[in-house]
């Protein structure tokens, strides 16, 4: 389910994972009690075991505006007692700031060569 107006979202852990497979190079590994989405072993995202949260691994300078504009479903990511990235909240998430966010963690860990090829590409 998905509206605009009154901003009713329900993503669902498919399309996340239809997407983050999409990305070049993608592929979906265990990471311990998690999935993971990785670019050439590199993690760009991961999923706890209830599917309920994404974590997506963006930059600082990515994670502050991104939180500040969707504190309805983002949040600081808490890993090895640092910030590290985005904790999102599936059931209202806005399908299309996620998959922002999936592109912008695969360009940070993907090799600079494949990034650039998916920059060249992007409008």
């Amino acid at each position: 389910m998905m509206a605009h107006a009154g901003r009713i979202y329900r993503m669902k852990l498919e399309s996340v994972r239809r997407f983050a497979l999409s990305l070049p190079d993608a592929t979906e590994e265990p990471h311990f009690e998690s999935t993971s989405f990785r670019v050439r072993r590199k993690i760009f995202a991961t999923v706890p075991p209830a599917g309920e949260y994404l974590h997506i691994f963006v930059s600082d300078e990515q994670r502050e505006p991104a939180i500040a504009m969707h504190a309805e479903f983002l949040e600081n990511l808490l890993w090895g007692g640092k910030v590290r990235g985005i904790r999102v909240l599936l059931r209202k998430a806005d399908p299309t700031v996620v998959t922002e966010l999936l592109v912008e963690a695969w360009l940070r860990k993907a090799p600079k060569a494949l990034a650039a090829s998916v920059q060249n590409r992007r409008p």
